[in-house]
């Protein structure tokens, strides 16, 4: 049985793993898709879009708030979203760097 030793990694590891795992489901990259493309969305108009049920909507947009990728905001009865881009820099530039230091050690190697 396998032992789970998350703790055993940097912060930094852990963050883009989290980001990571929340961006990989292809109804989250088309939630993402869907909020950048009207900067601000009701959820009800990400399930009209998506072929999606409500519930499980519901659910990919818990998941990508829960990993700091899209801010919710009530209004009245209703929940509008928007990208949280500032999460998007500061993952991008973690994602580079880390890209490149896998570069750097492959032309070393191979």
């Amino acid at each position: 049985m396998a032992i789970h030793k998350k703790e055993e990694f940097s912060t930094k590891e852990q963050h883009l793993a989290a980001f990571a795992k929340a961006i990989s489901h292809p109804a989250r990259i088309a939630i993402l898709s869907v909020l950048a493309k009207r900067n601000q969305c009701i959820c009800g108009e990400i399930v009209e879009i998506l072929p999606l049920a409500q519930s499980t909507v519901s659910q990919h947009l818990k998941e990508l708030k829960n990993a700091g990728l899209i801010n919710g905001e009530i209004d009245g009865p209703r929940t509008c979203y928007c990208i949280n881009w500032k999460a998007f820099e500061k993952f991008n530039a973690d994602f580079n760097s880390l890209f490149e230091k896998l570069k750097e050690a492959n032309a070393k190697c191979c």
